[in-house]
């Protein structure tokens, strides 16, 4: 690094291993060189990780790790025939969705009555494109929480707006699921478009459906 990228450095970083034999060895190797450079690794964050999946069916204490607020872990998927199997794969991990949730609230979207809807979709849909382009990129589902989340906040907008919806929290529902249908390119989150479905049979079954 230093001879071929001086003033550059990685804190963080993933190491592939075809065997935990040559995995601890590496580790030990590691460890002597960063100890002569005056660094050390970290003691929590730096561990072997087994990689389950269908062909990698051994039981070991870690399997899963985050990475560039990713986590990554075994996970069921589906082939291309529509056969599921377990692979191991990286989705949006849970803190980075704690964080997205935590900015969404800070946005403070239920107190801006005064601005319209095409406002907010001005103000924060390159925002929540880039986070789609980024964390949706792998495992897209693992997205939907977040995306009800913006749901709520939008509603709660419009309960704060609008007289007729104050006391109503489901005609809000439907009524901002009526908007998105009619309006798709209103939070135009690069393919993606998603709309609050409302199902009166059961209250469970409000949820967020987001089509590509």
């Amino acid at each position: 690094m230093e001879r071929t990228f001086p003033k550059r450095y990685a804190d963080d970083a993933v190491i592939h291993c075809k065997t935990k034999k040559e995995a601890e060895k590496l580790y030990t190797q590691l460890k002597r060189r960063l100890k002569e450079c005056k660094l050390e690794l970290h003691p929590d964050k730096t561990r072997i990780v087994y990689c389950k999946d269908d062909d990698r069916r051994e039981e070991h204490e870690n399997i899963k790790f985050d990475f560039l607020g990713y986590t990554f872990r075994p996970r069921s998927s589906k082939n291309r025939y529509g056969k599921y199997f377990i692979n191991f794969t990286p989705a949006v991990s849970n803190k980075a969705c704690k964080a997205i949730r935590q900015v969404i609230r800070n946005w403070r979207i239920h107190l801006r009555p005064d601005i319209e809807l095409i406002d907010i979709s001005r103000m924060y849909n390159p925002i929540i494109r880039g986070w789609i382009n980024y964390y949706g990129r792998y495992y897209k589902s693992a997205l939907y929480p977040v995306l009800k989340h913006l749901n709520r906040a939008l509603v709660h907008w419009a309960r704060r707006k609008y007289k007729k919806l104050t006391r109503h929290r489901r005609r809000a529902e439907r009524w901002m699921g009526r908007i998105a249908k009619k309006m798709k390119r209103l939070f135009d989150i690069g393919k993606w478009e998603y709309y609050l479905r409302l199902n009166n049979e059961s209250r469970m079954s409000r949820e967020v459906h987001v089509r590509f």
